[in-house]
């Protein structure tokens, strides 16, 4: 009798070509305490960069909030007021 896979169980939420980036994202995941892992699609990237992919899963309960939490990271940061110099009177 075999074990179940664990991977089984786990849903895709996010994927990219780009290992680094798959590992900011895992870590973004886990620091808001969601378990997630890294799976390598066809061709580890440290190996044959550009070939395949990453995906990051998550267990199913947890793939909207992993969802929501890697779209709040990806907006834009909101800019700031810009703010007026005055010339220096004494120049």
């Amino acid at each position: 009798m075999s074990s179940p896979d664990p991977n089984r169980e786990m849903v895709d939420v996010f994927d990219t070509q780009q290992e680094s980036e798959a590992l900011v994202v895992k870590g973004l995941l886990e620091s808001a305490g969601i378990n997630a892992i890294e799976v390598s699609l066809d061709a580890q990237q440290d190996v044959l960069p550009g070939v395949g992919g990453v995906v990051i899963r998550v267990p199913p309960q947890q793939a909207a909030d992993a969802r929501a939490i890697i779209a709040a990271s990806q907006k834009p940061a909101a800019s700031s007021t810009p703010v007026a110099i005055r010339p220096d009177p004494a120049v």
